[in-house]
């Protein structure tokens, strides 16, 4: 369909328009100088079937295509789709504001046939009157068309749309910078993070906090303007860059700080200014990513705290074990990516304690864990270890230590025939069937019970 082919013509409208409001409907028509009728004559090109038609309307249709008269059939979410492609955007925004129609503004915004972009923009206009969402008629309309136009499979979850848990689902789900932007700048988000009261709000806030969608300049809003835990959600964001971490230091919050020190992406001048406060050097040590020249700083001040850090490679690994004391080599012991030729290292020590940690770290070589069922101290920690392998985690299951049995029935890769068997012993059955793995095998089974 091509509007500028209908310019001059007449159209046939049985029913009513359905996404454009009778007014709105009426002038668009009247922009593209198409005219409308609702009786059909001879000058008729195009015929519209509409919402709401009546029994004789519909019947007056179907005699009209029966006879093959010389118009085209369309349903009504046709024209109107075409329309909207034709809006003058700029014109609309600047007749809507010199107008201040809220009504039309609402029309516009609760038609589904706009574009997104055009929807934004006309979204910002709209004056929420220092109610929240759905505190009027109009605010839940308007919050309504947002959710179902950008929620994701709303068509499983349609009832989401009548409530701000429906905003706060959106906001988690997007990947779309435009509407993560539009929801932060909302008037009723915007009061929340004046007054902090809203706690619905406030999910949704922490929702766009969290979003790694969530561009920059809207982070930056709400390093500025959000509370605290706001703060804190961005501050622990791995994309949280040192332009960011530097406004949040000089927040000068206790609780942001911290949530800082946990960043595994501090840059270096951030990580200086932290320094000198010992908890937060403890965190960091434990947290970031170090080379070469941040290890030396904390080794030499948080040694136990560095082996417990994830990004420690191979060589500082080494260096750990051998400029180091018990209690940090049990650190390292407790370190799921410990290099398995530390871990050998670290068995040669022969050391009790620091074993049962080996045997429990799932990174320790799956030899080694064979070799540590000979002696009863250890199976415990075999027990709890995912990676202990399949034949040895059978055999565990003949231990008479109720400790033993009920770490297997907590262990996801306990074989589903040993879990079947625990099962059986009241002590362990709840915990066996809180074991995600028996919980997978009983869904692709088919299978139920009562919890």
């Amino acid at each position: 369909m091509n509007l500028y082919e209908l310019q001059n013509k007449t159209i046939l409208l049985f029913g009513k328009s359905r996404a454009f409001s009778a007014d709105e409907f009426n002038a668009q028509l009247k922009y593209h100088k198409i005219n409308i009728t609702k009786e059909y004559n001879d000058d008729v090109v195009l015929v519209v079937d509409g919402k709401m038609m009546t029994p004789y309307e519909q019947n007056d249709s179907d005699k009209l295509y029966e006879e093959k008269i010389d118009a085209t059939f369309v349903d009504i979410d046709v024209l109107e789709k075409e329309l909207a492609k034709y809006i003058d955007a700029d014109t609309l925004m600047m007749s809507l504001k010199l107008s201040h129609d809220k009504d039309r503004l609402k029309d516009f915004l609760t038609n589904s046939m706009i574009n997104d972009d055009l929807y934004l923009r006309l979204l910002k206009m709209y004056k929420w009157g220092g109610d929240n969402f759905f505190d009027n008629d109009d605010n839940r309309d308007i919050s309504a068309a947002l959710i179902v136009r950008f929620y994701q499979n709303i068509e499983r979850n349609h009832n989401v749309q009548y409530a701000a848990l429906g905003i706060m689902h959106l906001s988690t789900q997007s990947d779309n910078e435009k509407v993560l932007e539009a929801i932060a700048y909302l008037e009723p988000i915007q009061q929340t993070m004046l007054q902090d009261t809203n706690i619905a709000n406030n999910k949704i806030i922490s929702a766009i906090a969290t979003n790694y969608a969530t561009p920059k300049n809207i982070l930056n809003m709400l390093i500025k303007n959000a509370n605290s835990y706001i703060k804190t959600l961005i501050a622990m964001r791995e994309d949280c860059d040192e332009e960011m971490q530097l406004k949040l230091v000089e927040s000068e919050e206790d609780d942001v700080l911290k949530a800082l020190s946990y960043n595994p992406n501090l840059s270096k001048s951030i990580v200086k200014k932290l320094l000198f406060n010992n908890p937060l050097a403890k965190n960091m040590a434990k947290n970031l990513r170090l080379n070469n020249e941040l290890f030396e700083i904390f080794f030499k001040n948080h040694p136990n705290e560095v082996a417990k850090n994830e990004f420690i490679s191979v060589e500082m690994q080494k260096k750990l074990v051998a400029n180091s004391t018990q209690e940090v080599m049990m650190s390292l012991a407790t370190n799921e990516n410990i290099d398995k030729k530390v871990v050998v290292d670290l068995l040669g020590e022969d050391y009790a304690e620091l074993n049962l940690a080996l045997y429990e770290n799932n990174a320790t070589p799956q030899e080694s864990l064979v070799e540590a069922y000979n002696s009863v101290l250890n199976h415990f920690s075999l027990a709890n270890n995912e990676n202990t392998p399949k034949h040895i985690l059978e055999l565990l299951a003949e231990s008479e230590d109720a400790k033993v049995l009920k770490s297997l029935a907590k262990n996801p890769s306990t074989p589903i025939e040993t879990l079947y068997q625990l099962q059986l012993d009241s002590r362990f059955e709840r915990i066996v069937k809180e074991n995600p793995n028996f919980g997978k095998h009983i869904m692709s089974e088919n299978i139920g019970w009562e919890v």
